[in-house]
């Protein structure tokens, strides 16, 4: 399955990066280096992660991510930060 980061996911990501940045640099790397893990392990499990709260469709998961099993891809649409307040579209 091919991963596809949406522009969305991608201004979320920079926006979490610089927010955790501002404390201690090292810990945004890590952040990233983990996500980064998790994603790219997608293909292999891709419904790993329990059907989102947020959305009534089974395809779309807690990361935020779409499952398209018709163009075999992983569509990953947002990202968001426990900690952090919501994120500006």
């Amino acid at each position: 399955m091919q991963i596809k980061r949406s522009a969305q996911y991608k201004k979320n990501l920079f926006q979490i990066l610089d927010y955790i940045a501002q404390d201690k640099l090292s810990a945004s790397e890590n952040f990233l280096n983990e996500l980064d893990k998790l994603i790219n392990n997608l293909p292999n499990f891709p419904f790993k992660f329990r059907k989102s709260q947020y959305f009534d469709d089974e395809n779309i998961r807690d990361m935020i991510y779409r499952v398209n099993e018709r163009k075999k891809s992983i569509d990953i649409v947002r990202i968001f930060h426990k900690n952090k307040p919501p994120l500006k579209k």
